[in-house]
């Protein structure tokens, strides 16, 4: 049975083909905040973008990506948490069916109605397929979206989900600058996690951004017009796509920011 999100399928059941969903590193995780330790040796996040690297928007049937050329430098994350050269190769989001609820990471318990995650590979290694299996393979900066005034630098991406309604539709996405969506600042908790998703890999260092940026409850509604499901199957609208928070089984948690 393929992974997804619902009763049968989602993810209670991943660990019955994924038995590394049990394992000592697994993210999403609950950030509580008075329990995060500042850490002074943290750098400033450094992500250098370039829009002419953005290629496509696909409907994968669990979210929606959208994918960049990652053969150069051109688009890199460094410093933060992270030593070396990340590349970015794709962003997504999570969400859910009403605005109570859709984060993967919680803060002290409360939930956000979606979540960003732009995601980097180490370029020690080859390509993003070898990385994604190493420890230090992957870098993941997530952001909270919360309802409030419109996004227009999301707005940008919404209006192509006409054209990728249903699972496995793509279409070119030009010249789109991820930069746009983050927060103004960058202050950002850090831990040791996983891929939210199958194959679950523990290889993700975390960098969650503690200002979320606003997205308004209009633009969330559009979110819930993707489907979960292919042309010509019964509809599904694709919402609730998040793994909720694992055990933190003794990590550390580190803050940028006092």
């Amino acid at each position: 049975m393929s992974w997804g999100y619902a009763a049968n399928n989602g993810p209670d059941k991943w660990a019955d083909n994924f038995p590394i969903a049990n394992g000592p590193r697994q993210s999403p995780i609950d950030i509580v905040p008075g329990e995060a330790s500042y850490d002074a040796g943290l750098k400033a996040l450094n992500l250098k973008y370039d829009p002419s690297t953005c290629l496509d928007i696909l409907n994968n049937g669990h979210s929606f990506q959208v994918t960049f050329v990652d053969d150069n430098d051109s688009s890199t994350l460094t410093d933060g948490p992270i030593s070396g050269i990340y590349r970015l190769k794709q962003f997504h989001f999570h969400w859910g069916a009403s605005d109570d609820k859709g984060s993967e990471h919680t803060v002290a318990g409360t939930k956000y109605p979606a979540e960003l995650h732009l995601v980097h590979w180490n370029t020690k290694y080859a390509s993003f397929g070898e990385a994604a299996s190493q420890p230090d393979g992957l870098a993941v900066v997530g952001v909270f979206l919360q309802i409030g005034a419109e996004n227009a630098n999301l707005q940008k991406v919404l209006d192509a989900f006409d054209v990728i309604k249903a699972k496995g539709k793509q279409t070119s996405f030009a010249d789109f600058d991820p930069a746009t969506l983050l927060p103004g600042c960058l202050d950002y908790w850090t831990y040791d996690g996983s891929l939210t998703t199958p194959p679950l890999l523990e290889s993700v260092t975390w960098i969650v951004c503690k200002e979320p940026v606003s997205v308004s409850a209009e633009q969330m509604a559009k979110f819930r017009s993707l489907l979960f499901s292919a042309e010509g199957e019964a509809e599904c609208c694709m919402v609730d796509n998040y793994r909720p928070p694992q055990p933190l089984k003794g990590r550390a948690v580190r803050a940028s920011f006092k």
